[in-house]
């Protein structure tokens, strides 16, 4: 599937068709370079989710947990940029939020390319020109 994002003012709306198109899937790995826009994307999903808690990347935190106020269920977000290590993956526990049945957004999977479920559901976001493409 393929959602186009013109501007910042639509990200609402893909948020809403990318969430219709979520099914019963709960690993989301976000492929793009820096500035692709894959942590403002994952806040408006996150929204579109009912979370109402304030969403930022877990750059150094590694993972955020957010809950959505309208099912009462948990969102994990990922941020590996910083991980130099397979074992800092192991050591978080992985395992226990990849396969808990909770949505999990993954920004930079590609450093644990190697631990991410099969199922996981890739989304590649590239921009081109101001406008974004989702993937997936």
């Amino acid at each position: 599937m393929t959602i186009e994002i013109k501007d910042l003012e639509h990200i609402g709306e893909a948020a809403k068709e990318f969430v219709a198109a979520m099914d019963d899937a709960t690993v989301f790995a976000f492929y793009g370079k820096m500035g692709a826009g894959k942590t403002t994307f994952i806040k408006a999903v996150c929204e579109e989710l009912g979370v109402e808690d304030v969403i930022t990347s877990p750059t150094f935190a590694i993972v955020n947990e957010y809950r959505s106020s309208t099912t009462d269920e948990l969102i994990y977000h990922f941020d590996f940029y910083r991980i130099k290590k397979l074992e800092e993956v192991y050591d978080l526990g992985y395992e226990d939020y990849f396969y808990s049945g909770a949505v999990c957004f993954i920004e930079w999977p590609e450093l644990i390319e190697e631990l991410l479920p099969d199922d996981a559901v890739r989304v590649h976001i590239t921009e081109q020109e101001g406008i974004r493409t989702l993937e997936f």
